[in-house]
């Protein structure tokens, strides 16, 4: 059904004139009597009859009038519930302990009226597809793909390169490090449990083990989080990687450690990826908090990947990409 049809009906039956509602309307009489004309015709019944003071409703039309209205009201209600800034900016981190998800709430506190709707998708390409498709209107992920190899439209900006911890028992060799060197890592075995072949951190750590001789594996099942810290506690050579941000929780008893890698520190580059032409005005403001303040290690000696070593994003003010 046409719904200007509908709201030309709707506003002749208030009038009580064509003319005048045309007036309203700001549209022609000659356009008014077509629209009623074809809703008429789309209806088979006629909604008005024509008089010497203007036009009155039909019993057809008072019967149709309150649905008429109706039908302009969910009409607004729908197009306001994807009207930007009217619905819930959808956000996408891979996991809610790690250190974007502290950015996102950090952004809540500073924007308390933006709505946000945090969602956990499983890879980069996966989120990537997301943002294409309209799913989701934002991901935090590391990005291997080269903006030429991005689907068009897709933009992206690191905005957080977050340097990695060694996590430990108390019975490691390094419990008692204040920091430790890459390179001494060599020979220790480091679980990374959940470490799936074509992900994007599955590419970060390879290209890590491979600059330092580090032995990384993911044998075993991926029983969570509280496991790998079960297991860490209880060993003298087990030991894993997490990142600075890395909020994590554990008994009294378990005594675990984390040591600051340095000389370099490795750091994991967290990026934003958005649609260029996402209008959500919730989406500006994020990015323009991300931007105003590069976020990155104090340690000047670092460890990227080959294909993250990219400057960190800074934006003047207005949001635009530099």
């Amino acid at each position: 059904m046409d719904l200007d049809a509908v709201r030309t009906f709707v506003a002749v039956a208030e009038a009580g004139q064509f003319k005048e509602a045309a007036a309203d309307l700001a549209i022609t009489q000659q356009a008014v009597s077509k629209r009623v004309a074809a809703l008429e015709k789309n209806l088979g019944v006629r909604l008005f009859t024509r008089t010497a003071r203007g036009a009155r409703l039909t019993i057809d039309g008072r019967a149709f009038l309150p649905h008429a209205r109706d039908l302009l009201r969910a009409a607004e209600r729908a197009a306001a519930s994807v009207r930007p800034g009217r619905r819930a900016l959808r956000v996408d981190v891979i996991n809610p302990r790690i250190a974007p998800a502290h950015l996102l709430r950090d952004f809540h506190r500073a924007h308390p009226g933006a709505e946000l709707d945090v969602v956990t998708l499983f890879d980069a390409d996966t989120a990537i597809e997301a943002v294409r498709s309209g799913a989701i209107d934002a991901s935090f992920r590391a990005v291997i793909r080269s903006p030429q190899q991005l689907p068009d439209g897709i933009e992206t900006a690191r905005v957080l390169d977050e340097p990695h911890e060694l996590l430990t028992g108390p019975a490691h060799e390094f419990a008692t490090a204040r920091t430790v060197t890459p390179d001494r890592l060599a020979g220790h075995r480091i679980w990374i449990p959940g470490m799936v072949t074509g992900t994007e951190w599955a590419a970060y750590y390879t290209e890590l083990a491979a600059a330092f001789g580090l032995t990384i594996d993911a044998v075993g099942p991926n029983f969570g989080t509280e496991a790998l810290l079960d297991a860490l506690a209880d060993s003298p050579a087990l030991a894993t990687l997490v990142g600075e941000g890395t909020r994590l929780l554990w008994p009294a008893e378990y005594d675990l450690r984390r040591i600051p890698v340095h000389h370099p520190t490795p750091v994991y580059p967290h990026s934003l990826i958005w649609r260029a032409d996402n209008p959500h005005p919730a989406l500006t403001a994020l990015r323009d908090h991300l931007g105003s303040t590069p976020r990155g290690p104090r340690d000047t000696e670092t460890w990227t990947p080959a294909w993250a070593q990219r400057p960190l994003v800074t934006r003047p003010p207005g949001g635009a990409t530099p």
